[in-house]
């Protein structure tokens, strides 16, 4: 799964790397956590652009917001079958960008963080879904999910599943509204290769989801 993820990139590197013609104001976070706002790419009138969602995917047929807090992760394997995804899957694809990622390996003395990210420091973008829900009292939330798949080598002693993280040359098809064949869809994010990841155990503050400094990357001395 992927319930912690950090993103700590300069507007500029998000642009260049994402092709965005537009990007919110945004500040280095280090301890992103369901329910928060995250980043997102979205194709808006043929143009990639970067917006805000509340992290947690509530389809629009949900009677309450609250099914949000199960659906921070969708899994690749029934992403096309779900209900709560198989309409997003097909009309409201996104990329999540991301530094890294943490997972808990459980131990002695208590579960222990560890950060995941990338070998060359590369940025990641995880395949994402996103909808939009409003409530029987006006209220209006867009939303989103992050695809989840089985872990890479690298990372399995830690946690068998992980964000299903995309290549640039995938972008564009992903990203494309008129792409909508499920077959399709699937055979895309099923020919990926995962990242070269590296890991290492980090502070336990990082625990507390409001615990959001640089030190939450920085390794265990």
């Amino acid at each position: 799964m992927c319930g912690r993820f950090y993103l700590d990139a300069q507007a500029e590197e998000l642009k260049a790397t994402f092709s965005l013609s537009s990007l919110p104001a945004l500040e280095p976070r280090y301890n992103i956590a369901p329910s928060q706002s995250i980043l997102a790419v979205v194709t808006d009138e043929s143009e990639r652009v970067g917006r805000w969602f509340r992290w947690g995917l509530i389809p629009a047929w949900a009677k309450d917001a609250k099914l949000g807090y199960r659906t921070i992760n969708a899994r690749v394997e029934t992403v096309a079958e779900k209900p709560a995804y198989r309409t997003a899957f097909r009309h409201r694809r996104a990329l999540i960008p991301a530094s890294g990622y943490f997972e808990w390996l459980a131990e002695a003395s208590g579960k222990q963080p560890y950060c995941i990210r990338p070998s060359d420091d590369q940025l990641l973008a995880f395949a994402g879904l996103y909808e939009h829900w409003e409530g029987s009292e006006g209220e209006s939330i867009d939303s989103c999910t992050i695809i989840v798949t089985d872990a890479a080598p690298s990372v399995t002693e830690i946690h068998d599943r992980m964000p299903l993280c995309l290549a640039p040359a995938q972008y564009d098809a992903w990203l494309d509204p008129q792409l909508q064949d499920p077959e399709h869809l699937q055979a895309l994010i099923d020919s990926g290769t995962p990242p070269d990841l590296q890991a290492y155990p980090v502070t336990r503050s990082m625990n507390n989801h409001l615990y959001d400094r640089p030190d939450n990357i920085e390794p265990l001395k």
